[in-house]
């Protein structure tokens, strides 16, 4: 069975994919037409109309691959990630042809400044292919973990390819301007035209496994800049066919920033994540933490009381279990903290991190329980095991989250724990050859033949 995905609005009309490939279809259309009429390709030159419309898709192809790249750190996608490199690359090559506007930054043409499109694209075709290749486990985990070794290789070559078209290194010197060499165009144009049409047509069969807008979007987006790729290299400098490649470069990623700003804020990009972010299992270790007598306090003081109260605690007690120990917050309610470790299967000491989090959050509630006696004391409960990660809900309420006995055991353990104190699990000790900790007893949980053994952490060692 294909994977059917709860991710926002569908697109299934026959007649509406219909109109899709059609308007897709048209502005290759109107090219030909262009080439093969060439009176009717007037020529119309304006350089600030220039300026602003080239600045304009490459802010909005930033923004978008912002968005994208920040979720898929967040999730660990790699999908998503690669996708974001797509349109990032091909925005920042755009921004350096908008400063080729003479006027702008230089007086006359500049040859790389000018090529920095076709180049943008080629390289952008790349990141496009990669992010629709079949994708997952170690490999996901590995491209997540070089995120910022592919970031910073992207702002290296834009910064050194800024820097050669400046001093005018060889072939970027003062020679012909690019657009009037065809077969360099032609040739870089080609490689992108394959590049986005092959990048097109694996998203499209990720829109078929789930009939999600956003899938569509991005496929489309693909086509519309494969396309783009065909008016670089054809059309004529100034003209209507020149001008249309910036249209369609516009075009396409202000379909993917609509149609993202259409998707539930939370998770956007949820069509778009790989299934082992969606359905997959990881071994993780969950943390709990709650204040032992917050009932107590609440009804005895008034709520602007109890969430100055929270707002106190959570100050502390999030940076130490996220900040210092890469812990993700899935959530809190009222009082309660649920954390977990190796979300993105790249933490593989994720007992430890967790066992050592408990620790630092009680150490730094504990100075705010010295100011304020008589405030409600926490307790953490820590546990390891196989957990699921999914995407639950759909569109109007989606997030992200872990399911599994993992998590309700855990839970169950921070019942267990003293006030001050952290408990963890048989399983999550026994991660922790070098602890120090004294058992607490047995646990009964319900459905589980054997009780579960907890016990005070102590040290971590």
């Amino acid at each position: 069975m294909p994977e059917r995905r709860a991710a926002g609005p569908g697109v299934t009309g026959r007649t509406g994919v219909v109109a899709l490939a059609v308007s897709l279809a048209l502005p290759l259309v109107g090219l030909a037409l262009l080439l093969w009429q060439p009176e009717i390709d007037v020529a119309w030159e304006d350089h600030p109309a220039h300026f602003w419309l080239v600045l304009a898709a490459a802010v909005v192809g930033a923004l978008i691959a912002y968005a994208m790249g920040a979720a898929a750190l967040q999730r660990g996608d790699a999908r998503v990630l690669l996708a974001s490199y797509a349109f990032f690359v091909t925005a920042a090559f755009l921004g350096l042809h908008a400063l080729a506007t003479p006027g702008v930054l230089l007086t006359t043409p500049n040859a790389g400044f000018v090529l920095a499109t076709p180049v943008g694209l080629v390289l952008g075709a790349v990141f496009a292919v990669w992010s629709g290749s079949d994708l997952g486990g170690e490999q996901d985990v590995a491209i997540v973990r070089r995120a910022p070794l592919l970031r910073a290789a992207i702002v290296v070559v834009v910064a050194g390819w800024a820097a050669l078209s400046l001093i005018r290194v060889w072939p970027l010197d003062e020679g012909v301007v690019p657009e009037q060499v065809d077969g360099v165009l032609a040739a870089t144009a080609g490689a992108a035209v394959v590049g986005f049409a092959v990048a097109a047509w694996r998203y499209l069969r990720l829109w078929r496994e789930g009939r999600a807008a956003l899938p569509l979007a991005v496929a489309s987006a693909f086509v519309l800049l494969a396309e783009a790729s065909v008016a670089v290299a054809f059309s004529r400098n100034w003209h209507l066919s020149w001008w249309e490649w910036h249209v369609l470069m516009l075009a396409a990623v202000l379909l993917v920033a609509l149609v993202a700003r259409s998707q539930w804020h939370e998770e956007r990009f949820a069509a778009l994540y790989l299934k082992d972010t969606t359905e997959g299992e990881r071994e993780m270790s969950i943390l709990f933490a709650d204040l032992q007598g917050f009932t107590t306090f609440s009804e005895a003081h008034e709520p602007r009381e109890v969430t100055q109260m929270l707002n106190a605690y959570f100050e502390v007690a999030v940076p130490a279990v996220a900040g210092r120990y890469g812990g993700d917050v899935d959530r809190i309610i009222g009082d309660a903290l649920m954390v977990t470790f190796n979300r993105r299967g790249d933490q593989p000491d994720h007992a430890r991190r967790a066992a050592l989090a408990g620790l630092a959050l009680q150490e730094a509630t504990a100075t705010v329980l010295a100011e304020n006696p008589g405030w409600p004391t926490f307790r953490v409960g820590i546990n390891s095991g196989p957990v699921s990660v999914s995407v639950l809900g759909t569109a109007g309420g989606r997030t992200h989250t872990v399911i599994g006995d993992t998590v309700n055991t855990a839970s169950r353990i921070e019942g267990k724990a003293p006030a001050g104190g952290v408990a963890v699990s048989a399983a999550t000790l026994a991660l922790l050859p070098d602890a120090e900790a004294e058992p607490l007893g047995f646990l009964e949980l319900k459905g589980k033949s054997e009780p579960v053994e907890v016990f005070r952490l102590l040290s971590v060692g």
